[in-house]
C-alpha cells in the first residue's frame, strides 16, 4: 500500500482481497462517500448488543451527519476501510489521528454472522499499516468491558498492548511499531 497524504484523492492501492485465519474471504477497501447508503444498511443489519457495545448506548440509526463524517474522509487522518463479502458489507474499522498528537483512535465493528472469522485482526493490521504511512505511532480505543471479543481482538494481536479499567471501560493503548514480531 502506498503512503497517502492529506490531499490524495480514493487511495485505490488499499484495495485487497484477503483470506482471514479462518479461512474467509473477504475484499477490503477504503469506505467511500458512495458508501453511505450500504453504511446505513450495514449499521441498521446489527443487533442492538453491537451498536451498543459500539457507541457505548443505544443507537439504532445513524445521522445524516454520522454518515457524512464516517464516509466523507481524507484517507491520511482519517480513514475507514470496510470487508466485504461478496456485495455484503460485513465489517468497518476505522482510525481517526487525535490532532497535535502522533496518536489515533481506532474502532470496529463486524457483523454477527463473521465475528470470529479473523475479520478484525485483519483490518487492525491493515489499519496499522495505512496509519504508519500517515505518521501514527500509537492507536488508542475503548471497549467495554463485557466486550471481550474486541478486547481478545487487541490483546491477540501482535502489538503489546498496555489496558487500563474504569467504570466498566476498558482504555486500550498500543504502539504500532512496524518492528513487532508477529506472535
Amino acid at each position: 500500500m502506498a503512503q497517502a497524504s492529506p490531499t490524495t484523492p480514493y487511495p485505490a492501492d488499499m484495495e485487497c482481497d484477503v483470506t482471514t485465519e479462518l479461512g474467509t474471504n473477504i475484499h477490503v477497501r477504503p469506505i467511500k462517500p458512495e458508501d453511505a447508503s450500504r453504511l446505513v444498511t450495514f449499521h441498521m443489519s446489527l443487533t442492538p448488543r453491537s451498536v451498543y457495545r459500539r457507541f457505548f448506548s443505544a443507537h439504532p440509526r445513524l445521522s445524516d451527519a454520522e454518515v457524512t463524517r464516517f464516509t466523507c474522509l481524507d484517507y491520511f487522518d482519517r480513514l475507514a476501510l470496510i470487508a466485504e463479502v461478496g456485495e455484503r458489507m460485513v465489517a468497518v474499522a476505522r482510525y481517526d489521528h487525535l490532532p497535535g498528537t502522533t496518536e489515533a483512535e481506532v474502532a470496529f465493528v463486524v457483523a454477527e454472522d463473521l465475528q470470529h472469522h479473523g475479520i478484525a485482526s485483519t483490518l487492525l493490521e491493515l489499519l496499522a499499516h495505512a496509519a504508519r504511512g500517515a505518521g501514527i505511532t500509537t492507536f488508542v480505543a475503548s471497549a467495554l468491558a463485557e466486550n471481550r471479543e474486541m478486547l481478545g481482538v487487541f490483546t491477540g494481536s501482535r502489538f503489546d498492548v498496555s489496558r487500563s479499567l474504569e467504570f466498566g471501560v476498558v482504555d486500550i493503548r498500543f504502539l504500532i511499531d512496524p518492528d513487532t514480531p508477529v506472535s
